[in-house]
């Protein structure tokens, strides 16, 4: 499992070349967009703003945001390091802490959380090849991370993996101890 370090150093390291690889489809905008978001979801959105990490700390006071996430996922949790599932979760989980933000501001002139999603909807139609380039961006960084720990698919929960080890030790005894037929 690499360090925070590690992570770091291999996200700025495969950004730009991640980036070039929309070049020929998206030109010099598809390659900032993505370059830009593999670095964002490298060192902001990593799968380990479950735990106190670098990406936790690089949100400086806003860290407070992901007290929460943390409270509700165990590191390495099925929900934060499966491919595409973590990298979603995380989205959803900013998503609604915005939603949630302009419910709060609404007497203060924010928009409605209608507003915001109709806003969102016409961003993706307008801007529909780049949205997806700056998603597979924050995906591919996730992908990077996770093979860095070691694989990219989590862990068994704690708790499953011990329910899992005492049935095998109750199969096992109750194997042992079953009575042998006597020869007659």
């Amino acid at each position: 499992m690499a360090n925070g370090g590690a992570h770091d150093r291999a996200t700025w390291a495969l950004a730009l070349p991640f980036g070039a690889l929309w070049w020929p489809w998206l030109g010099l905008a598809g390659t900032a967009v993505a370059t830009c978001s593999f670095l964002l979801g490298g060192l902001l959105l990593s799968p380990d703003l479950d735990t106190r990490s670098n990406a936790t700390r690089r949100w400086g006071p806003l860290r407070l945001l992901w007290w929460p996430y943390r409270r509700l996922l165990s590191h390495r949790s099925v929900i934060s390091h499966t491919p595409l599932i973590g990298s979603a979760g995380r989205l959803l989980y900013l998503v609604l802490l915005g939603l949630a933000l302009c419910i709060l501001a609404r007497p203060l002139g924010a928009p409605t959380p209608q507003q915001v999603l109709g806003s969102a909807q016409d961003l993706w139609i307008q801007q529909r090849p780049l949205l997806i380039a700056a998603l597979a961006g924050v995906e591919a960084s996730a992908w990077l991370h996770l093979i860095q720990d070691g694989d990219p698919v989590p862990r068994v929960p704690r708790m499953l993996r011990q329910r899992r080890q005492t049935a095998r030790r109750r199969s096992r005894r109750s194997g042992r101890m079953a009575p042998r037929k006597r020869a007659s």
